[in-house]
């Protein structure tokens, strides 16, 4: 038995007078529900593992590839409420599949000509899909039935979890150290040692590591479903197919990918992902996704049509009218029409979701600048979906970052529309960090904005400090260890003859082009880690560390290794026994970041008389730094009145200079000097626990090594 449904909320809900179905399309005119419940046996192969469910209702039919799909043709004017289409099958139970298809009147306008009456379609709103639980195992597209009901068909699930009083953690964004990892890669290595290798369970057995170092909350790479066999390339020395790793190439929005998951029925992930966070915030740790809204797997007006395109082209992606090309300012095919009041609510339901049903703690926004962009693609003064999550009641309390940029060239570092919200990956202070440290001239006095939070991208636009989320090294291009061992990217396996990935990677190889034996070349490479490392930590402003930098991890100095799901991106955590010494210096580093407030500073150094906290620049000499052209050094100190009315000073010295330099310490009143860290010297004299400070033999003066960090507090 059906009855005509209600239109809200999109999607599949259960009812409890069986599952209500409603999916928006403006454009179509011919709406069929494909529905069927799955049997025991596994769904990845054919429609003959679907068995019918219930009683057939009067207007349905039996599927021409299967006897086991029922296909209920949708009346416009029944079971249609404006654009959006809805019916409410009785009686029905949860887990069952479905999908759609959908025509339109012949001749449509050149931006609506994806219709394809025989092609199933995914759900947008789909909370799971089916299948795909094997990573990198999909079927032929090319060569496979279109109308395959298995391999497109959406999934019905129930919402219970046992979450106790978990909820979000609301970590202040300025007390936070975020450590960005990818589900996988981080447990795939058999060095590992987990049980669940590459999946969200596997990630929660890693939590005391995690916790050990300190971190505040992890940032995952794209977990919804996406499509990972996009290319036909193949690495050219192994001739092993490549893969989209990475998992910016999203098939839904709501479902979590299945190949995450440990168990081969259909929509356990999400309890996984569930227990996942649950355990995340057990340990204190925040979970922040990655999002990609700003383009689908679907590619360019030649891709695979999995649900969008077949939907409503016109309104899902923004299209040039006259003959319906794809606007590409993603870099991968296809534009998705961010602020259409149609897209723009199902992104929001989608961060809602997410909030609410997932308890994330927030969000990292790929490309986010296209989500400024308008319906013809022009830049957007105030961006409706912009403005809309970063006012909305449920997403108050959630972590919103913004990758603030796009591949058409927009670039948005210090000027996106924030709303008092928006934080921002802040690529010039990678970019200042790295050529300072490198030993570029002219970079002190962007050294000293940088460590202070940026006042020029975020003071100038009415933001804090801890808008600026700091990071040195990410996902996309080299690791920490590549930085200081390769002057130039070495793509080939990628399959693209070296032209992808970015030219300038604002590197050094200290001498010797990749791997070497060479003692003093690694010890001075091992050093420059650390320096990064310690400007990164006690700079104002939110760090981002990527995994594995605090044990070395290489990628043999690819820089864009989006397709390389194999040892080039999986951790090997041997490497934490071999390099435990850069383990222990991060870990000291980030226990010293979150015992000193002023290392955390709200808001950006006040001028007036009467301040709390004062930062003062030094040079060789006390009150004298050396701002010029040719000067590679810097000193600074940070000094706190604490409420008893005592002076507490940390005080900081950079040296990219090529020889030692006698640094003239500022004089302290009935206090001391004390040594916490000295990059230039052999662990574990490098860094030191709290309370084992070593007073400095001679207060007056400190010798800097070459090419080294010193950090002193005042006891």
């Amino acid at each position: 038995m059906t009855s005509r449904g209600e239109p809200l909320p999109l999607g599949a809900k259960t009812h409890r007078k069986g599952i209500n179905f409603s999916i928006f399309s403006g454009h179509a005119t011919e709406v069929t529900l494909l529905i069927a419940s799955p049997c025991k046996a596994s769904t990845e192969s054919s429609t003959s593992h679907l068995t019918l469910v219930g009683n057939e209702p009067e207007n349905a039919s039996r599927n021409t590839l299967s006897e086991n799909i029922i296909e209920i043709p949708l009346d416009p004017k029944t079971n249609k409420t404006g654009d959006i289409w809805h019916i409410l099958i009785q009686d029905l139970k949860p887990n069952v599949h479905y999908g759609y298809r959908m025509n339109c009147d012949p001749n449509p306008k050149p931006d609506v000509q994806c219709f394809d009456k025989e092609r199933t379609l995914l759900d947008p709103y789909a909370r799971a899909i089916a299948g795909h639980h094997q990573w990198g195992i999909f079927p032929d597209e090319d060569g496979g039935d279109k109308r395959r009901f298995s391999e497109r068909c959406s999934v019905v699930i129930e919402s219970d979890f046992d979450w106790d009083d978990d909820q979000q953690l609301n970590i202040p964004l300025a007390d936070s150290i975020i450590y960005e990892l990818h589900v996988r890669g981080f447990t795939c290595d058999p060095s590992s040692g987990v049980q669940n290798p590459g999946t969200f369970l596997g990630l929660t057995e890693k939590i005391p590591y995690l916790k050990s170092l300190g971190i505040t909350a992890v940032e995952l790479l794209p977990v919804y479903e996406f499509e990972e066999r996009d290319t036909d390339r193949v690495n050219p020395l192994t001739g092993k197919p490549l893969l989209n790793y990475w998992g910016y190439h999203p098939i839904s929005f709501f479902a979590p990918k299945n190949s995450y998951g440990t168990s081969k029925e259909d929509g356990a992930v999400v309890r996984e992902f569930k227990a996942m966070v649950k355990a995340f915030h057990a340990a204190g740790i925040e979970v922040i996704l990655d999002v990609v809204f700003n383009h689908t797997a679907e590619g360019d007006e030649r891709g695979t049509t999995f649900s969008f395109r077949g939907i409503d082209n016109a309104v899902y992606y923004i299209v040039n009218p006259e003959n319906g090309a794809y606007h590409n300012y993603s870099g991968c095919g296809n534009t998705v029409n961010c602020n259409h009041p149609v897209v723009r609510e199902m992104i929001l339901d989608s961060l809602r979701y997410w909030v609410t049903e997932m308890h994330v703690d927030g969000f990292r926004f790929d490309l986010a600048s296209i989500l400024g962009r308008g319906r013809d693609g022009s830049v957007l003064h105030n961006p409706p979906l912009l403005e809309g999550i970063a006012g909305d009641p449920v997403l108050a309390n959630t972590k919103l970052i913004a990758e603030a940029w796009d591949a058409a060239g927009l670039y948005q570092v210090g000027t996106f529309p924030h709303w008092g919200r928006w934080a921002e990956w802040n690529g010039h202070f990678r970019d200042d960090i790295r050529k300072f440290v490198r030993g570029d001239p002219g970079m002190v006095q962007a050294l000293a904005t940088r460590m202070t939070g940026s006042p020029d991208l975020y003071q100038t636009s009415n933001r804090e400090p801890y808008h600026s989320i700091n990071f040195i090294t990410c996902h996309d291009g080299f690791t920490l260890m590549d930085v200081t061992s390769y002057n130039g990217k070495h793509n080939i396996e990628n399959g693209e003859d070296e032209r992808d990935g970015h030219n300038d990677n604002l590197s050094w190889n200290c001498g010797e082009e990749g791997l070497t034996s060479n003692g003093e070349i690694n010890r001075l490479r091992r050093r420059q880690m650390k320096n990064m490392a310690t400007l990164l930590l006690l700079s104002h402003g939110v760090p981002m560390i990527l995994s594995g930098d605090e044990m070395g991890r290489t990628q043999r100095g690819n820089n864009n290794a989006y397709c390389q799901d194999n040892e080039i991106s999986w951790l090997d955590w041997d490497m934490t026994r071999e390099n435990a010494d850069l383990v222990r210096f991060f870990q000291r580093l980030i226990a010293l970041r979150r015992a000193y407030a002023a290392l955390r500073r709200e808001s950006f150094l006040p001028d007036e008389q009467g301040s709390t906290v004062s930062v003062e620049w030094h040079g060789i000499t006390p009150y004298q730094p050396d701002w010029s052209y040719e000067s590679r050094t810097l000193a600074k100190c940070m000094r706190v009145i604490t409420p008893s009315g005592e002076s507490e000073s940390i005080y900081l010295i950079a040296s990219a200079y090529t020889d030692a330099l006698s640094f003239e310490l500022p004089k302290l009143n009935e206090r001391s000097w004390y040594r916490i860290a000295d990059t230039a010297l052999d662990s574990p004299r490098d860094i030191v626990d709290s309370g084992q400070e070593e007073r400095l033999d001679d207060q007056e003066r400190y010798w800097v090594q070459p090419r080294s960090v010193v950090i002193l507090i005042e006891k």
